[in-house]
């Protein structure tokens, strides 16, 4: 079979200084990225733990609703876990999700790539009953939800998928790789003992190994002709209640199927654009 060919456009993911989000701008369009929302994550709490947290619900709509504003884009792209239920939404979770849509301006396209909690969204995001959309506070036709392996935006430059399973052909043939699910962060110390946990990004480039055992990744180009890798950014995770995989502590499992061996020459970087250098020796 003749290989896939890899079409690499212009293309620049910057993290917004500050915040768990990043602006991916390619040809003309410009979109706003987001990674594990996890919408009713309190609720979630509840009923599997026992822990009562208030709701975080208003602050975070509205420190999305900021980026929004902060950043104008054409687009909003969620990588995955915008809900926190592995089912269908419902209760607190979709209350949230319904003020939360309806505050976004109409005229933004919207993409929702599917993660291992988002179970049924595409159900009531993107209806095929009539009077179940007309009954929505928002325009499904301005929402798309992609399959979780993810699509390629921007005519191949950029790659976007959740991370819990392995991302489709198309994405790896994309100029830069985004995706979430790993919640990553940092275990910091100080001089006299003391610790803190913070939201990083990693920023590297994708390692060929696990994918050349693969055999649905025979077409990809880069991989075919031993060209050069696309470079990748697993995005740290918007809710800030959800914890994640503490990429510098060496017991630390990743999350990601192909994560850590997928990774080459990775660093860490605080949100606020402090560089920490390689993530294991962070």
């Amino acid at each position: 079979m003749s290989p896939v060919s890899r079409r690499v456009s212009p293309a620049r993911v910057e993290p917004v200084p500050g915040e768990p989000a990043a602006t991916a701008t390619f040809g003309a369009e410009r979109a706003l990225l987001v990674a594990d929302y996890h919408a009713g994550y309190e609720a979630g709490l509840r009923y599997e733990r026992g822990v009562d947290v208030p709701s975080q619900a208003p602050d975070r709509r509205e420190r999305l609703l900021a980026l929004l504003e902060r950043t104008d884009p054409d687009r909003l792209v969620v990588l995955g876990d915008l809900m926190h239920s592995i089912g269908d939404p419902g209760g607190a979770e979709r209350g949230e999700l319904e003020v939360l849509f309806d505050a976004i301006p109409r005229s933004l396209e919207i993409t929702v790539v599917k993660g291992n909690h988002d179970g049924g969204i595409e159900s009531w995001l993107t209806p095929d009953d009539e009077r179940e959309a007309a009954a929505l506070e928002f325009d499904p036709d301005t929402v798309t939800v992609a399959p979780g392996r993810g699509v390629a935006l921007g005519d191949g430059a950029v790659g976007v998928c959740h991370g819990h399973t392995w991302p489709a052909p198309a994405v790896l043939e994309c100029d830069v790789v985004c995706l979430g699910h790993e919640h990553p962060c940092v275990r910091l110390e100080d001089e006299i003992g003391g610790s803190r946990v913070e939201r990083a990004w990693l920023r590297g480039r994708l390692d060929p190994a696990p994918f050349l055992e693969r055999p649905e990744y025979e077409d990809v180009s880069w991989l075919e002709s031993g060209g050069e890798s696309p470079r990748v950014v697993v995005v740290p995770a918007f809710n800030d209640l959800v914890g994640g995989t503490w990429v510098n502590v060496p017991e630390q499992s990743f999350l990601a199927p192909f994560l850590p061996g997928g990774l080459v020459d990775a660093e860490a970087y605080l949100l606020d654009g402090t560089r920490l250098g390689p993530y294991e020796s962070v």
